[in-house]
């Protein structure tokens, strides 16, 4: 659904990962030069121990409709793309 705006976006079920562990996937994701998108606090507390990468978009919306999720993301298309880019922060919450 957001091939159109992250061409190269990765489902952790699509690239096999459906049952690693958060440090497989984290590591993963760094590996492979990945922003990890999660609902997950899990991953905003590795990303405050250890840093980037990878980064992470951490999405405080609770439990959402996929619709939901999609146009809270395409709303912040921008602000994840400078994010992603940046040194500053490991670390982008999104509300």
């Amino acid at each position: 659904m957001l091939a159109d705006v992250f061409p190269h976006a990765q489902q952790v079920k699509l690239a096999g990962l459906e049952r690693a562990s958060d440090d497989e996937i984290w590591r993963f994701a760094g590996r492979e030069g990945y922003v990890i998108v999660t609902l997950d606090a899990d991953f905003a507390d590795i990303a405050a121990l250890r840093g980037s990468p990878p980064k992470v978009v951490w999405l405080r919306c609770g439990n959402q409709p996929t619709a939901t999720i999609e146009r809270l993301i395409r709303d912040h298309a921008a602000l994840i793309v400078s994010f992603a880019e940046s040194d500053d922060v490991a670390c982008l919450e999104l509300y």
